[in-house]
C-alpha cells in the first residue's frame, strides 16, 4: 500500500506514544512475546521520531541517542541510530528514508556531529549515506590455549564498589587512544557501581604494586561443564603486559570445566601478541556504520595529528544533509583542523567516503576504485590519509 508522504506527520514521539513504539519494534525485531517494560517510556538520553499516517497510527520510527565516541584523543557528539522499525504494511514506501532524514536533522539540531549504528543490512542506511567502517568482534578460541599464557603473578580479585573509579579510568585511557569507542558516560550508561558489579558473573580487577587498577576482565560463566562449557569475556582491558597476562592466565585455568572462550576484542589489540592466533574463531561479527552529520562541527569536534600541517580542498556531496554540501577548504594545523568555506573543489566527496575517510577506515584511494570520491591526485590522497590515519575503528560496546 502506498502512502503519500504529504499525509504523513513525522515528529518526535511523546509518552503516550510509547505503547505504539514498543509494539512497532518488538514486531520488527521478535520480541513481541515481551511485556514492555514499565521504564521503556522514560529513557534519557534517547530522542524517537516516528512517521503517523492521518489516522494517527505509527507506521515507522528510529531512535537518536545521545552519545559520544572517540575520535583522535576527543569525544565527538554522537548520534547513535537504533530501534528503526517500519510497519509490515508500509516497507518499501519511503517512510524509513523520511524519519531517517528527520532524525538526522534532529541531531544536527542538538549538536551530534556524527552518527553510527550496526545495522541489520546495510543497503538502506548506504543510500542515506552511512557506510560501513568497523565491527563489535568476538573471538572464540581453546581455553587451554591461554593456560599456557605465564602469569605475571599480579593480584586478581573481585571488584568492589571502590573499584569502579579505577575501572572506567582504565577503559577511558583505551578509548582516548583507539579510534570510534564509546564514551561510557551520561544518561545512556547510567549504571550505579552496584549494578555494574551486578551486571556480571565476575569483575576481576588487576592490581598493581601500588595498588592502582592496572586492569580488570567483564566476564560471564556459561552453563554446563562439558564440551559444550564456556566462559564469554567482555572487556578484557589492561595498562600494563603483567595485568594482560595475569587477566588471560585466569581465564586459562578454566580450561576443564568451559573449554571454550569467547573475547570480545578490538583488532589490534594488545591481547593478541599473547594469544595463538590461527586458533582464534570469529564467534560473532557486528558491522557498524558512521556518517558525518555536520561537516565543519565533525572536523572541530575530532583529535587531528599534531605534526601533520597543511590543506586540501574539498567539495561535499549530500543531498540528505545539505548544509554539508559544498565547496570547503579543510585545513590542518598542529592538531587542530577547520573547514573554511571556498577552494576550487579538487576532490569530490560523498557522504559514505567522507564518513569513512573520517574513521580512517579506507584509504582514500580505495574510495575512488569504489566510486565513492572523486578527483585529486598522489599528494591529496597522501594528505587525506595522513589526517585520519590511526587505529582502525571499532567499538566494544553494542547499542
Amino acid at each position: 500500500m502506498a502512502h503519500d508522504h504529504a499525509e504523513i506527520d513525522l515528529r518526535e514521539l511523546t509518552e503516550t506514544d510509547a505503547e505504539a513504539a514498543w509494539r512497532l519494534g518488538s514486531l520488527a525485531f521478535g520480541y513481541h512475546d515481551r511485556p514492555m517494560p514499565t521504564e521503556f517510556a522514560d529513557q534519557p538520553g534517547r530522542v524517537t521520531w516516528g512517521a503517523f499516517d492521518h489516522s494517527g497510527r505509527l507506521l515507522a520510527k528510529a531512535v537518536d541517542r545521545d552519545q559520544g565516541q572517540w575520535f583522535g584523543g576527543k569525544i565527538v557528539p554522537t548520534s547513535g541510530v537504533a530501534g528503526v522499525a517500519v510497519a509490515a504494511e508500509a516497507r518499501r514506501t519511503g517512510l524509513s528514508r523520511a524519519v531517517l532524514t528527520r532524525l538526522l536533522a534532529g541531531a544536527r539540531d542538538r549538536g551530534a556531529a556524527i552518527s553510527t549504528l550496526f545495522p541489520t543490512t546495510p543497503f538502506p542506511y548506504r543510500r542515506l549515506g552511512w557506510e560501513e567502517v568497523g565491527a563489535l568482534t568476538s573471538y572464540s578460541l581453546p581455553t587451554a590455549s591461554l593456560a599456557t599464557v605465564r602469569d605475571s603473578g599480579l593480584t586478581l580479585r573481585p571488584a568492589t564498589v571502590a573499584d569502579v573509579p579505577g575501572i572506567y579510568s582504565a577503559y577511558d585511557r583505551v578509548a582516548r587512544t583507539g579510534t570510534g569507542l564509546m564514551n561510557r558516560y551520561g544518561p545512556l550508561f547510567d549504571t550505579t557501581p552496584e549494578e555494574l558489579i551486578q551486571d556480571f558473573d565476575g569483575l576481576t580487577v588487576a592490581v598493581g604494586p601500588s595498588g592502582s587498577i592496572d586492569g580488570y576482565a567483564s566476564w560471564e560463566r556459561g552453563s554446563g561443564y562439558d564440551e559444550r562449557g564456556r566462559i564469554t569475556a567482555y572487556d578484557v582491558i589492561a595498562a600494563t603486559a603483567e595485568a594482560t597476562s595475569a587477566l588471560l592466565a585466569m581465564f586459562g585455568g578454566w580450561s576443564s570445566v568451559a573449554p571454550t572462550t569467547v573475547l570480545r576484542l578490538a583488532y589490534p589489540d594488545p591481547l593478541w601478541f599473547f594469544l595463538a592466533s590461527p586458533l582464534a574463531k570469529v564467534e560473532k561479527r557486528q558491522p557498524w556504520m558512521l556518517r558525518v552529520v555536520d561537516a565543519a562541527r565533525a572536523v572541530e569536534a575530532r583529535g587531528w595529528p599534531e605534526f601533520v600541517s597543511g590543506s586540501v580542498d574539498l567539495e561535499l556531496i549530500d543531498a540528505e544533509c545539505p548544509w554539508n554540501a559544498g565547496r570547503y577548504r579543510l585545513v590542518l594545523d598542529g592538531g587542530q583542523a577547520r573547514l573554511e568555506p571556498g577552494g576550487t573543489g579538487a576532490v569530490r566527496v560523498g557522504p559514505r567516503a567522507l564518513g569513512v575517510w573520517y574513521a580512517g577506515a579506507a584509504a582514500p584511494d580505495a574510495l575512488r576504485r569504489a566510486g565513492l570520491l572523486s578527483g585529486g591526485d598522489a599528494r591529496t590522497d597522501a594528505f587525506l590519509q595522513a589526517a585520519t590515519a590511526g587505529p582502525a575503528p571499532t567499538l566494544l560496546d553494542y547499542f
